[in-house]
């Protein structure tokens, strides 16, 4: 590969998933939801029945590792039940397969989803939800322990808590309960130390689990400079989405609960005259690109942040780090395999300055059900034809080029900044 900028041998090139997007057939807070493109994860991409066929594909991308959740509401029918042995064993077949196609699994215990029974009583609102998911997490470690190392407790607990409670996105779409959002945020903190204790005694064959959490971390700040009160709108926003979130889970004596930080990574949020400048806010991309923004389907792109905020973490909490989300949502595939290009020669930079990152993760494995917004956005390194009942699985160019740097270890280097902040 000319010009390739090379990763550790034992680095680890996946891709990732989650249950409510891909599995389809679960009962949870999701199940009834229309998006507004009549979307709906009732099937999404029926992953449930057909996961052999998915790991063959990860195998024909050749990645190392898979970043899959586990669905607390198959397992477990109410509080402190048994888990359902033949839910149980479904994903037990599923990782046994990935192991045989030398695939190393990082299992995430909440994707921002839950049970029925926990959502009627409350949600992580309740703390009776603290002990009740740690008996869950208790009896699945107990069945996985020989299977799984790596254990992501929660996946953005700011995305889940924040959508819930101050922007109205996820179920109950409440907004502006910034009490509620700090108190989700604190119990799952508590869960996520006390889960933590549970693996850690649990024993893995003789191997040290790795447990964090995956923090999203998106950069604001005001889209012109002298606009102080868009500036003081995005200091709040970085406290309560990233400083606030992060002293709840490694502030303090909590810092020991965890072995490594996941940082999932898409960009930036600029404010202007109090909005923001993302088509996931809901501004429009043709405005955008007029004032110079580029942007996927969802945020305003800054491939220079990688950079600085693993290079911040590093310093700051001397944990290993995992890229355990990274993608673009886009149909132009040129767009996206320079955005790709762009992000790993940041993240090879920080690699190569001392910064102990072990493994990148692209979201995601396919086009899936994206949450509010349904199937509009597509990040898949598979394209699915949700038109097609069989909704069949067709290798994109993306993932073609993921194939050649998976394959090789290394990434190419760009050949000039494309993807850039203004």
């Amino acid at each position: 590969m000319a010009g390739a900028l090379k990763f550790p041998d034992n680095f680890l090139w996946g891709t990732a998933t989650s249950p409510t997007q891909v599995e389809g057939h679960v009962a949870n807070e999701w199940t009834d939801y229309v998006a507004p493109d009549g979307g709906h994860c009732r099937v999404a991409c029926n992953h449930y029945h057909r996961y052999a066929e998915d790991v063959d594909w990860m195998a024909e991308l050749g990645v190392n590792a898979y970043r899959l959740g586990i669905e607390w509401s198959r397992l477990q029918a109410a509080p402190f039940a048994p888990l359902n042995r033949q839910e149980l064993e479904r994903y037990v077949d599923l990782l046994d397969r990935l192991k045989a196609a030398g695939i190393t699994p990082m299992v995430v215990l909440h994707h921002f989803s839950n049970p029925l029974w926990i959502t009627s009583a409350g949600g992580w609102l309740n703390p009776a939800t603290v002990p009740a998911f740690v008996d869950y997490v208790t009896k699945l470690v107990t069945a996985l322990k020989e299977r799984v190392g790596l254990w992501n407790t929660f996946n953005e607990p700011d995305t889940y808590a924040s959508l819930t409670y101050l922007l109205g996105g996820f179920p109950p779409f409440r907004k502006w309960r910034l009490l509620s959002y700090r108190k989700t945020i604190q119990h799952m903190a508590e869960a996520h130390v006390r889960v933590g204790e549970v693996i850690r005694r649990a024993g893995h064959g003789g191997r040290t689990p790795e447990i964090g959490i995956a923090k999203n971390w998106t950069f604001f700040g005001p889209f012109e400079r002298h606009a102080l009160w868009d500036h003081l709108l995005a200091a709040i926003s970085h406290h309560a989405f990233n400083g606030y979130v992060l002293d709840a889970f490694l502030g303090g004596p909590r810092r020991a609960a965890s072995t490594f930080l996941g940082v999932n990574y898409y960009g930036l949020a600029r404010f202007k005259n109090f909005e923001p400048m993302v088509p996931a806010g809901g501004a429009c991309r043709k405005r955008l690109a007029r004032l110079g923004v580029v942007c996927d389907d969802m945020f305003e792109r800054h491939p220079g942040g990688l950079g600085i905020i693993l290079k911040n973490f590093h310093r700051r909490y001397g944990l290993p780090l995992y890229i355990t989300e990274h993608g673009a949502a886009s149909s132009d595939e040129d767009f996206r395999i320079r955005d790709l290009t762009e992000h790993l020669h940041e993240l090879h930079g920080a690699v190569k300055g001392g910064v102990d990152v072990r493994g990148f993760f692209y979201w995601s494995l396919l086009d899936n059900f994206e949450w509010q917004f349904g199937y509009s956005k597509k990040f898949g390194l598979l394209a699915v034809d949700f038109t097609d009942e069989k909704l069949p699985r067709k290798m994109t160019r993306v993932g073609e080029f993921y194939r050649g740097i998976c394959r090789a270890g290394a990434a190419v280097a760009p050949q000039k900044s494309s993807v850039a902040i203004r």
